[in-house]
């Protein structure tokens, strides 16, 4: 890959018979960048974030993830990132100690490392008393929090967020993203896909997604200047309303 870019993509596309769901996409994504992938529902983000984890095989285009193709080296991708998607993260009937050392397991760590891990991680999240609960149930904010935590488990090059805010409160909303900056501040870049627009003002740079297609790419702050609004909940109705 060429300059620090963790992600290169060129008109990746995605067919389903005649529909076409993602739509000759193209940007960078560079190391410890946090890329905002926003659009609203039905407007291909998780389509586009499947192709990209390599769990969904591109119809065309091109693109590298943590160096590897995703045409051949999804499995090589799997082992370089993390994930949190909003609808599955975490294992309901095992308890927070388990579904760490389940993860740890899978991502390759040793016992030893996911012990220390596991130690560290609780502590931090302040779950100490509740580490032998099941998952199920915990707040959706403690789920949240740990799910990510999770993610980062096996330091991963870049960690893919899918709608990762869905459902919970403004206040565990924003101590998610103070986890967000920290692991960004750490050289992790952070890949999150959200269809909250002022979510987009905690990134770097955002590219909004509309039908399938990048419709525009840049920092919140410029993309509020070109098209001269405040908020970038307004970026995406004048957007979305120039496209109709």
């Amino acid at each position: 890959m060429k300059n620090d870019n963790v992600i290169q993509v060129q008109d990746l596309t995605k067919k389903f018979g005649d529909f076409t769901a993602v739509n000759a996409i193209s940007f960078e994504v560079g190391r410890g960048e946090i890329f905002g992938f926003l659009g609203a529902n039905g407007a291909g983000k998780t389509t586009a974030i499947k192709m990209l984890i390599g769990i969904s095989l591109p119809s065309s285009g091109e693109a590298q993830v943590a160096g590897y193709d995703v045409h051949t080296k999804a499995e090589a991708i799997k082992r370089n990132i993390g994930y949190m998607s909003q609808k599955f993260a975490l294992y309901d009937d095992l308890t927070v100690k388990e579904n760490i050392t389940f993860f740890g397991g899978i991502y390759g760590l040793s016992k030893v490392r996911i012990k220390e891990k596991s130690d560290r991680l609780i502590e931090e999240l302040g779950l100490e008393t509740v580490a032998n609960s099941l998952v199920g149930s915990l707040p959706l904010g403690w789920k949240q929090k740990l799910a990510f935590s999770v993610a980062m488990l096996h330091d991963p090059k870049i960690v893919f967020l899918d709608e990762p805010t869905g459902g919970v409160d403004p206040i565990t909303r924003r101590q998610f993203w103070e986890m967000i900056y920290k692991a960004a501040n750490s050289g992790t870049t952070i890949f999150v896909t959200t269809h909250y627009m002022d979510e987009a003002e905690y990134c770097d740079r955002v590219s909004i997604m509309v039908d399938g297609k990048i419709e525009a790419i840049d920092t919140p702050k410029k993309l509020k200047a070109q098209f001269k609004v405040d908020s970038m909940n307004d970026v995406f109705l004048k957007l979305a309303r120039n496209i109709e």
